[in-house]
């Protein structure tokens, strides 16, 4: 699975803001949206031109589709990552 041969039930979701979101924190956001979205996989969308932004994340393998609360949730994961108050991988 990735964003470049995605797969039938993968979709995108979009972020209203970036977040500069560390490899550690990276790796913790992929697996909360994959738990909290439902999905097989996940991996964090960047913006191109400032590799440290978070955007979104690419789901594949997605069971049903998103709520916005499960919408909400994950960026909000991703600004409290940002922010330092997530706890770094200590979401579970």
């Amino acid at each position: 699975m990735t964003r470049t041969r995605p797969e039938a039930a993968c979709r995108d979701l979009a972020f209203l803001e970036g977040y500069a979101v560390d490899e550690a924190g990276e790796l913790a956001l992929e697996d909360y949206a994959r738990e909290v979205g439902g999905a097989g996989a996940a991996e964090v969308i960047r913006t191109a031109a400032e590799r440290s932004n978070v955007t979104g994340v690419h789901l594949c393998a997605v069971s049903a589709p998103l709520t916005e609360a499960a919408e909400a949730d994950i960026e909000g994961f991703a600004r409290a990552l940002a922010a330092g108050g997530a706890g770094g991988l200590g979401w579970s």
